[in-house]
């Protein structure tokens, strides 16, 4: 026999579990858009790392073309060294070009040369610039 009690608990137990079964399209759509937004700033942040690793790589190697051009000039039985002297260089399928200034300093024997390096000769901003000191040799 059904009493009374029974039969409430029986209604409200089936109205929970029907309610129970899913998400509302409201939550669905809103989450959707949490993890489209989240997306979003992934793919921009990847982006922007991509880009600056590009950047950092021409650096490196700009830095290496100046510093092989300074040792040179260090090795060179030149005195003094030339001033406003330009070259290119090809490494890593790039062509770089360089430009060395030599400077004179306080001292008779000492020159400040300064190695700055572009991707195109016209560029006016050097990626990489390097100075060295050479002495006269005796």
């Amino acid at each position: 026999m059904k009493t009374p009690l029974n039969s409430i608990i029986q209604k409200n137990s089936f109205k929970k579990a029907k309610c129970a079964k899913g998400f509302t399209l409201l939550e669905v759509m809103l989450s959707m858009a949490v993890f489209a937004i989240a997306g979003v700033a992934l793919l921009s942040t990847a982006n922007t790392n991509i880009i600056n690793l590009n950047s950092f790589e021409e650096r490196i190697i700009a830095s290496w073309v100046a510093s092989n051009q300074l040792v040179e000039a260090k090795l060179s039985n030149q005195w003094p060294p030339e001033n406003n002297e330009k070259g290119s260089s090809e490494i890593s399928g790039q062509v770089w070009h360089w430009q060395q200034q030599a400077l004179k300093t306080a001292d008779d024997n000492l020159r400040q040369i300064t190695v700055e390096v572009r991707i195109a000769e016209a560029d006016e901003k050097s990626i990489a610039s390097l100075v060295t000191f050479v002495t006269r040799k005796n």
